[in-house]
């Protein structure tokens, strides 16, 4: 059984050290992904502040482990609806038309980083690690070579062939009504 990030303690002993630790290690990455889908600096700056929130709320629940990827998939659903609801602002809804949409939920967001982990967990350990450094942390190709040792080039080709097989992995592993859900995450990866 994985253990949550802050187990066992009350929410008001948790160290916010250690929060603040998560958010230097990540908010580079976070902020980074959510610019490839909004575009402008004050939304995801909005966005960015958003997803720590949520992690603050989930703090007492989240697994150390799957942080990197909670945040990863949070931060994409949470640009997406930020679209949605720009876009609606755009286009107004004639009477005759009623938009409903499912609210997005914790069990959506466990599904979603449930089904990108498991593919990251059949990558080879040299791809894993490129993509975990690349898409999770934010990393520079540049940086990623410098840590691994390799080429740029090679940590370019390696990202391509990981994402490539996270798509291929999504779209054949999973039942179709499983795939229709999980396709929001070819936008991300593309």
């Amino acid at each position: 059984m994985d253990t949550p990030y802050f187990a066992g303690r009350l929410p008001d002993q948790v160290d916010l050290g250690e929060f603040d630790a998560l958010y230097h290690q990540y908010h580079q990455a976070v902020y980074a992904n959510i610019w490839k889908i909004v575009k402008q600096h004050e939304a995801a700056e909005d966005i960015l502040q958003e997803v720590f929130l949520a992690l603050w709320e989930n703090r007492l629940k989240l697994d150390a482990a799957k942080v990197a990827g909670w945040l990863f998939v949070t931060s994409f659903n949470k640009s997406l609806k930020y679209l949605k609801q720009k876009e609606r602002q755009l286009v107004p809804l004639k009477t005759t038309e009623i938009c409903q949409e499912e609210p997005l939920n914790e069990e959506l967001y466990t599904f979603r980083l449930s089904i990108v982990e498991e593919a990251v967990s059949h990558l080879p350990e040299r791809k894993k690690e490129v993509f975990r450094l690349c898409r999770y942390e934010g990393k520079s190709y540049d940086e990623v070579a410098h840590i691994l040792g390799i080429s740029a080039a090679s940590v370019k080709d390696y990202l391509k062939q990981s994402t490539r097989f996270i798509k291929d992995y999504i779209s054949h592993h999973q039942s179709e009504s499983l795939a229709a859900g999980a396709s929001l995450l070819f936008f991300y990866l593309s």
